[in-house]
């Protein structure tokens, strides 16, 4: 059993590589859902400078948030769906990385978010649980 605090994910895209997710403990209930839903695969989407898709895990908000810091990842109820944030969105002001509605933020990207530049819309992605 592999416990929220010290619980990873690892994203792998079909061509651009893959990324480290560290979770975090702010959100437990939506933390759990996704570990409960994983193994899964998705497709990219790309909205900016953000890279989304389509999970098994359906969870209300928690805890959500407006804004996000680079290199967080975060549950969106509205779309099912994990995003992936390594710069600003279309509707980001100054300074600021804006998702198109309050996310659940529940982890962080380990590593070089420059790998995230090479995905493509409509790329395969396996989401795994890492013991």
């Amino acid at each position: 059993m592999v416990t929220l605090r010290m619980a990873k994910l690892k994203i792998v895209f079909e061509k651009a590589g893959e990324v480290i997710v560290e979770l975090g403990d702010k959100n437990p209930k939506t933390v759990k859902a996704i570990l409960d839903a994983t193994p899964f695969e998705s497709r990219a989407m790309i909205w900016g400078d953000e890279i989304y898709f389509s999970t098994p895990a359906k969870v209300g908000e928690e805890n959500s948030q407006p804004t996000v810091e680079k290199g967080d990842v975060a549950y969106w109820p509205p779309g099912n769906a994990l995003c992936l944030f390594f710069g600003p969105t279309p509707v980001s002001g100054p300074g600021e990385i804006r998702p198109a509605s309050p996310v659940n933020v529940i982890g962080k990207i380990v590593g070089d978010l420059e790998i995230l530049r090479r995905v493509r819309e409509g790329e395969k992605i396996r989401v795994e649980k890492i013991e």
